[in-house]
């Protein structure tokens, strides 16, 4: 049985009146290219890199509502979790989820002199629109600089472990001091165990047959 003329125009007016998701047509060759790549991860991200004097004397800080305030500060941690790392998606559902708020709340914070997204603006991610705020994007990109420092000093140790180790076993094998103490002749021996049995212990024999290769050129 079909509803009433007035229930269906309550219906309609109900369905209207609901919050939706605010849609953005944008040019994406007029916004700027965000610096970090979408896969770039920050694995064991536990901490950030934060100015407190920067942010006790923002402008954002000492003029928003408290809520937008907190807010707007969540935004800045739950960024660090986003890929690209210090970025958010533009669609009102996530970011509304994100925070733990319903639609409707989260849309009528937008409608506040200042928002929980002062100062963030759009910019590509490898051609997908998304938001990004210049400070947290300064924190992401010391954060990735700092974990790209440690890879490298990691890798450094690692070789020079290898090194020794290699350097002990040529004496083991017969080699002469001189040959252990040969920086360029290790680091040959080095990538030919790395180029041809990576992940292989490397036995007395492996390193034995390694300087009988070499001493044939290899």
């Amino acid at each position: 049985m079909a509803g009433s003329p007035e229930s269906t125009e309550r219906a309609n007016r109900t369905q209207n009146e609901a919050p939706k998701a605010t849609l953005r047509a944008v040019d994406i060759g007029t916004i700027p290219d965000y610096p970090i790549e979408p896969g770039e991860r920050l694995e064991s991200h536990y901490f950030v890199e934060f100015h407190h004097n920067r942010w006790l004397t923002s402008s954002f800080r000492l003029l928003a509502d408290p809520e937008v305030r907190a807010y707007g500060f969540d935004l800045f941690m739950v960024a660090q979790n986003e890929a690209p790392v210090g970025t958010l998606p533009t669609d009102d559902r996530l970011l509304s989820r994100l925070l733990g708020l319903d639609l409707a709340h989260w849309q009528s914070l937008l409608k506040r002199e200042i928002t929980p997204l002062h100062k963030w603006e759009l910019c590509n991610c490898a051609g997908e629109i998304r938001w990004a705020h210049p400070v947290v994007q300064e924190m992401s990109v010391k954060a990735l600089g700092r974990r790209q420092r440690y890879i490298e000093a990691t890798e450094m140790a690692r070789e020079r472990k290898r090194y020794e180790r290699l350097k002990l076993q040529i004496l083991k094998v017969g080699g002469t001091s001189r040959m252990a103490a040969d920086e360029s002749l290790i680091a040959r021996l080095d990538r030919w165990f790395l180029t041809n049995h990576s992940g292989r212990n490397r036995t007395e024999a492996l390193v034995r047959e390694a300087l009988e290769r070499m001493s044939t050129g290899f």
